[in-house]
């Protein structure tokens, strides 16, 4: 770790604090101001969507400006866009709430780069440990997101009006700890220009690369689909939100404590198999989920997820790392990030619509089928590079 890793994990560790905000007042204010109860969780689908919509944009910025001024853009429009959400709150608008996440969201394009960007300031030979130890300071997240919604909920009266002005204040800290950060030297590109390589259909042609896009885009579906829905069943249990915000405080520890071992954990033992005990980590916090709805089962299953989560996803990124060459990065990093919002806006709307209507049981038991084709897609990949180790065995002989 050297100082711009360490920035950029400081830059992580805020980027999930606004998630983790988000993630935990969004569905609960969308439903006091929602029109009916099933679209609780639009404003959640709507950070996820405007991050699907961003990502091209965001892969043009980051050619032609490079990472420092990219990110600054993307936390200018943080800063905005949570003082959009304060005033929808105070304005009593379901439509301004939606529309604000919906520009959040770019935020969100940009964040989603910085595991990609600590690998880019690291050694090769030590990205793993880069990518890892990066997605550990989203455990500032883990402590501090939970707490500032929980603290700042009735500081002004409307429910959870401070905790939108405090985002706000979170992107002006996390712009002064980006500007610390020194990225390697790119040549100037012009926006839109070919940079090169194969196309995103090429890329997915390639095994590791389309696994690794589609374990990123399933892991961070399912988490999403049950961490969005959480603080709503919880509800419904007639819980208080502090019982919430300590069940997503330790969801989130799971996320990203696991960064300061995982690297190591890919180097040792192969990035598959990482990846496939995230899969089954998934599948106890499914079991776990579906036993009961006391608030043991709802931590230990938020907590099993985060660490599958940490799993999938860290291996995802090592994975795609490891499938497409230098001057196809713009296009493969912005390839997976849409598949990551797009399922992830499937899952938000998915979650409030299930929760509201079927219920915790159902959401939880649909939720498997996705971490049954992540672990089959695993299966598939694994059993390819043992055929082909073999017959280049053979070959040699």
């Amino acid at each position: 770790m050297n100082r711009n890793l360490w920035l950029l994990a400081a830059a992580q560790g805020l980027f999930l604090t606004n998630n983790v905000v988000f993630i935990a007042i969004n569905g609960l204010v969308g439903l006091s101001l929602a029109p009916a109860g099933w679209m609780a969780t639009l404003p959640v689908m709507g950070y996820v969507v405007g991050g699907a919509l961003s990502t091209g944009l965001v892969a043009r910025s980051q050619a032609r400006w490079g990472r420092q001024v990219a990110f600054q853009l993307g936390l200018a429009v943080a800063f905005v866009s949570a003082l959009l959400a304060a005033l929808a709150l105070w304005l009593g608008s379901f439509a301004l709430l939606v529309t604000a996440t919906v520009v959040a969201g770019y935020y969100s394009a940009n964040g989603q780069l910085y595991r990609f960007a600590a690998g880019e300031l690291a050694a090769p030979s030590q990205r793993e440990k880069a990518v890892s130890l990066v997605l550990a300071g989203g455990l500032i997240g883990a402590i501090v997101g939970p707490n500032l919604a929980n603290h700042t909920r009735d500081v002004l009266g409307t429910p959870f009006l401070g905790a939108y002005l405090a985002l706000a204040l979170l992107a002006l800290l996390s712009m002064a700890v980006m500007a610390g950060i020194r990225f390697p030297a790119e040549p100037p590109r012009p926006a839109g220009a070919a940079a090169g390589g194969r196309s995103v259909l090429e890329l997915l042609r390639e095994p590791r690369f389309a696994v690794a896009a589609l374990g990123a885009a399933l892991g961070y579906g399912v988490m999403n689909l049950l961490m969005a829905a959480t603080p709503l069943a919880m509800q419904t249990c007639g819980m208080p939100f502090s019982d919430a915000a300590l069940v997503l405080e330790w969801h989130v520890i799971g996320m990203f404590a696991p960064g300061f071992v995982t690297g190591h954990l890919i180097q040792r033992f192969g990035v598959l198999r990482i990846m496939g005990v995230g899969v089954l980590l998934n599948a106890a916090c499914i079991a776990i989920a579906l036993s009961g709805q006391d608030l043991h089962q709802f931590l230990i299953a938020l907590f099993l997820l985060g660490v599958g989560w940490n799993f999938l996803f860290t291996g995802s990124t090592t994975l795609a790392m490891q499938a497409y060459r230098p001057e196809e990065k713009d296009r493969a990093q912005a390839a997976i990030n849409f598949g990551v919002f797009a399922t992830m806006a499937l899952t938000s709307f998915a979650s409030g619509a299930l929760v509201t209507t079927q219920g915790w049981w159902w959401l939880n038991l649909g939720s498997t089928v996705p971490v049954a084709i992540t672990g089959l897609a695993l299966l598939a990949l694994a059993w390819r590079q043992r055929s082909r180790g073999a017959a280049a065995t053979v070959s040699l002989r």
